[in-house]
């Protein structure tokens, strides 16, 4: 065998040739095998058809991968013998596209069939060589039929084969059908598992061809197991030999290596590569179906653990649900540390996987000193980096830091089995982050709740005042679960000439700026009722002072001054400024409930108003019920409580006591629907309690 510079054919008559260009696709193999096995055909060269269809697919297979040009493809046959040449249009050596075995680190993508062209070309080919041309290059092989070296060999390998099974010559060199095996062995790709199958029948196939005693593969999946045997086949390598080490060309965290008990020689080696090489390709294949596996559970968890974090605004409630979510997934253990406001750690909440550990786990958190878990957490919390445990809890700390602020530490121990891999790593830093914001919106919901509940209590009484023969009570239901202040507010205010004012409004919106409003409503009343202006008014100057500074926001108002009458009466003057009428409930023997007053103007809107004034009188065990339209308008899918429900509800408490009424219609109103208020509900009740 040998390389040559050009073609050499013996002409004739004879003669099959076949030209035909290629585009530089997967397909492109397929073509040129179909166009060599047809010219073979034609010209009854078929003792050739192995050697030829292997070669073929080898300089096709890397002309299309490495030179991605065009190729032309030309068969030519003879009565001795068979030509293929193979041009591309690509610049650069031929060298450089199919000598040199692929370093271990370089991109798998780059392949892998290289490095074993111009070996089998060399090896099968009775003569071959390069062509150079203006426009490309070219490499060529001839095989020759009679009394050629490829004739001879194919019959010792027919020999070989029918009497072993082995595919190797007598020689000891590999032939056409063995190499072709070789390649085609592939994994079952209906397989749970089919690489250590696979890995095992390449290992067979491959120690017979090269007459190793045995071989085995090695592999490192980086998660914490170390190195394992993938594929072990004939006598174990001893370790005391000169044993032939192939590296598997794998991305990290995979690793590993071919080991075979062969005894050196011309094709031991490059035979080895090739396998390796294969057998890389599809544990990379492998490494990337199991990160991509991998990384979807982990996307999913880490989106099930933002909903499920997402959902709790207690902080405490949220703390206790981080350890959860951690063990045992991602740990054997978890411990959640926040920051007090002095600086020092404090454990919020813990989990183990083995409840009866969790008092050992206690105490080692609990430990101070130089090398205790405390001072790891401590420096996690101060450096805002991953810290290492190390001791009877080993794992590590991450710290927890929402928006600048350092919260605390997120502590996991290690599992059982491995350490953490880096996946598992990168995700629980994931978690420590979404945990963070977490508690730290919970806690800035919780400071939200009470500011606004802090500030609705401003703008209500503490306490109603105990008037002898007036009984008062009222209730208040806020809209958002205290989170949130709300326009509607009641007040009981005394006046000087002895009488009492009683006060209910609403108004409009909700928020900080709707409070402030309704703190300007409430204080402007109570000083000019203080200042004993007539009622009137009172109504006049605030809705001025509305329309002047409001905003753009309205208020509804009943105001009613309530003083003692005759015979054990009240007399109320009532004064309605866009509110609903309020409910009269008769404790007579004819108990009936009845809206009283008559309707004025909203307060806020317009420059001049209407109040009119409706006079009454309550009876003993007469009350008086007023409320907002969070009661009136109350909802159960498109129906309302209505005016005339709350009527209808509030008729069989004739004779109750203030505090009864308002707390029954409180719970008929909310439990009407199963929905949260969508807005405030404030119920207040006056009550004639002369015996």
């Amino acid at each position: 065998m040998s390389a040559e510079t050009g073609p050499a054919t013996n002409g004739g008559a004879d003669e099959h040739v076949r030209r035909v260009r290629l585009p530089p696709d997967r397909r492109t193999p397929a073509a040129a095998r179909a166009l060599v096995r047809s010219v073979l055909g034609e010209a009854d060269l078929d003792e050739l058809l192995d050697e030829a269809l292997l070669l073929t697919t080898e300089l096709t297979t890397n002309a299309v991968e490495h030179a991605r040009t065009e190729l032309d493809i030309e068969v030519e046959a003879d009565v001795a013998g068979l030509t293929v040449t193979v041009t591309d249009f690509a610049a650069g050596p031929v060298e450089d596209l199919l000598v040199g075995v692929r370093n271990v680190t370089s991109d798998i993508t780059e392949v892998a069939e290289r490095g074993r062209g111009l070996l089998l070309v060399d090896h099968f080919a009775s003569r071959w060589g390069t062509t150079y041309l203006p426009t490309g290059k070219g490499i060529w092989f001839r095989l020759d039929r009679h009394g050629g070296e490829a004739f001879v060999r194919r019959a010792a390998v027919e020999h070989v084969t029918a009497a072993t099974g082995a595919g190797v010559t007598e020689n000891g060199t590999p032939g056409a059908a063995a190499m072709s095996e070789l390649m085609q062995i592939n994994p079952d790709p209906y397989a749970d598992d089919p690489l250590p199958e696979f890995a095992t029948g390449l290992l067979a196939r491959l120690t017979e061809m090269v007459g190793a005693a045995g071989g085995v593969v090695r592999l490192d999946r980086g998660d914490g197991q170390g190195s394992q045997v993938l594929a072990r086949y004939g006598r174990h390598p001893r370790q005391e030999a000169e044993l032939l080490r192939v590296p598997l060309a794998v991305h990290r965290p995979y690793a590993g290596g071919l080991e075979l008990d062969a005894a050196p020689s011309t094709y031991a080696r490059p035979l080895a590569v090739l396998a390796a090489e294969r057998l890389s390709l599809h544990l990379e294949n492998d490494r990337l179906r199991r990160a991509d596996v991998r990384r979807s559970t982990w996307l999913t968890f880490l989106a099930e653990a933002s909903e499920l974090l997402a959902q709790s605004l207690d902080v405490e409630l949220t703390m206790a649900l981080i350890p959860q979510l951690v063990v045992p997934r991602l740990g054997q253990w978890c411990a959640v540390h926040t920051t007090d406001e002095w600086g020092r750690l404090r454990l919020a909440a813990s989990s183990h996987a083995d409840e009866s550990v969790l008092p050992q786990l206690h105490r080692v958190l609990q430990e101070t000193g130089p090398d205790s878990v405390q001072a790891r957490l401590r420096e996690a919390s101060r450096s805002a980096a991953q810290v290492p445990l190390s001791g009877p809890m080993e794992g590590f700390a991450v710290p927890l830091i929402a928006r600048g602020q350092r919260l605390g530490t997120l502590a996991v121990g290690r599992h059982q089995a491995h350490r953490h891999d880096p996946d598992e790593v990168s995700v629980l830093e994931d978690v420590a982050r979404r945990a963070a914001l977490a508690i730290e919106n919970a806690r800035i919901h919780a400071e939200r709740r009470r500011v606004a509940q802090a500030l609705q209590q401003s703008l209500l009484p503490p306490v109603l005042p105990v008037v002898e023969g007036i009984g008062f009570a009222a209730e208040y239901v806020p809209t958002g679960g205290d989170a949130e202040v709300g326009g509607d507010f009641y007040d009981v205010v005394p006046l000087p000439d002895g009488r009492w004012l009683v006060v209910i409004g609403d108004v409009s919106g909700k928020g900080v700026q709707a409070a402030a409003v309704t703190g300007l409503v409430r204080d402007v009343i109570r000083v000019l009722a203080g200042d004993g202006k007539p009622l009137p008014e009172v109504l006049v100057r605030l809705n001025e002072t509305l329309v002047d500074r409001g905003g753009g926001r309205y208020c509804t108002l009943a105001l009613a001054a309530v003083g003692l009458g005759d015979r054990d009466q009240l007399d109320v003057a009532l004064h309605l400024a866009g509110h609903d009428r309020p409910v009269q409930l008769r404790g007579g023997d004819g108990a009936a409930a009845a809206f009283v007053g008559r309707g004025g103007t909203a307060l806020g809107l317009l420059d001049a108003i209407t109040t009119p004034t409706a006079e009454l009188s309550l009876e003993p065990g007469d009350a008086l019920i007023f409320y907002t339209d969070g009661v009136t308008e109350r909802r159960r899918g498109r129906e309302l409580f209505g005016t005339e429900r709350l009527r209808a509800s509030a008729a069989p408490l004739a004779g109750y006591s203030a505090d009864v009424v308002a707390a029954r219609l409180r719970a008929t109103a909310i439990g009407f629907s199963a929905e949260a208020p969508r807005d405030d509900i404030a119920i207040l009740v006056l009550r004639n309690d002369a015996l």
